[in-house]
């Protein structure tokens, strides 16, 4: 069974027994420290609509995140309850959250499935998918500046701080929300990258604290369409990557009106769209 109260380090990792070799040609038995991952199936209405592999932890948020960058849901008050389904075998046993929505909210479970079928699938490519999903969400309008410069090179130092079950495991990873004065306001650690993505963005969704064009979202590792997508559904300004942007990515976020950074690291960055955001930057 999942847990749903306690998000202990142990949801998040697990040991187990491995051979320690080293250059000298030693070698010792001894117990490690791996992260921990399970399936978790997302059902809407009682009918299922995705199955991704996650850690286990804040799975609620994880669905809710999920279904903000579906364009199912938009507020707190859409979602009526968040319930785990004890039924069936292992492994799906216990790792089954059941989202019940108000009847206000029109869904159509079939098109949501195919959706879910093609991004999964790498089905959306090209114009023709950021078309697609500004049809759901607006592009956010231009804005007064977020952060500045001596701001966003301190990131990468207070997202690694935080990541204790990456120090335990070294395969984990990580996004998080800072305010514009580089405040973390919520981090969440994950095998999957979008993963961590909809957790932070249904935390603060849970909160009612949208839209976050004030905010920086701060991922581990590279940014790709779905980070940037997903930012977008959760209206953050501007989105940053300790590795490179994916050249879908960089379209997505000059259209939607997103601030991308990339190769954030050792006092150094990329700006690739929308610098306005930023002040103290040198032309």
């Amino acid at each position: 069974m999942c847990p749903t109260g306690n998000q202990s380090e142990d949801l998040r990792a697990v040991t187990t027994r491995v051979l320690r070799w080293v250059h000298d040609g030693v070698g010792q038995e001894t117990d490690d420290w791996v992260a921990r991952e399970e399936p978790l199936e997302i059902r809407v209405k009682g009918e299922s609509v995705v199955i991704t592999m996650r850690t286990p932890g804040h799975d609620e948020e994880l669905a809710i995140g999920f279904l903000l960058s579906e364009g199912v849901i938009a507020t707190s008050r859409d979602i009526l309850e968040i319930a785990y389904c004890q039924q069936g075998e292992a492994p799906l046993h216990g790792n089954i959250l059941n989202v019940f929505l108000s009847p206000k909210v029109e869904i159509n479970l079939d098109r949501l499935k195919r959706n879910v079928y093609a991004s999964s699938s790498c089905g959306l490519c090209g114009k023709a998918s950021i078309e697609s999903l500004q049809n759901i969400f607006e592009p956010l309008n231009q804005s007064e500046t977020v952060i500045d410069v001596e701001t966003i090179i301190t990131l990468p130092e207070k997202l690694r701080a935080k990541q204790s079950t990456f120090d335990k495991t070294g395969g984990l990873h990580a996004a998080a929300l800072f305010d514009g004065n580089g405040e973390l306001l919520v981090l969440r650690e994950d095998v999957g990258r979008h993963n961590a993505v909809d957790k932070v963005i249904g935390h603060l969704l849970l909160k009612d604290r949208l839209p976050l064009e004030d905010c920086v979202l701060m991922v581990s590792g590279r940014a790709s369409f779905e980070i940037i997508q997903k930012a977008l559904a959760g209206r953050v300004g501007v989105i940053c990557a300790v590795s490179a942007p994916s050249s879908l990515a960089v379209d997505m976020a000059k259209e939607s009106g997103q601030t991308l950074i990339g190769f954030l690291r050792e006092g150094k960055f990329n700006v690739y769209s929308h610098k306005d955001r930023i002040s103290g930057l040198e032309n």
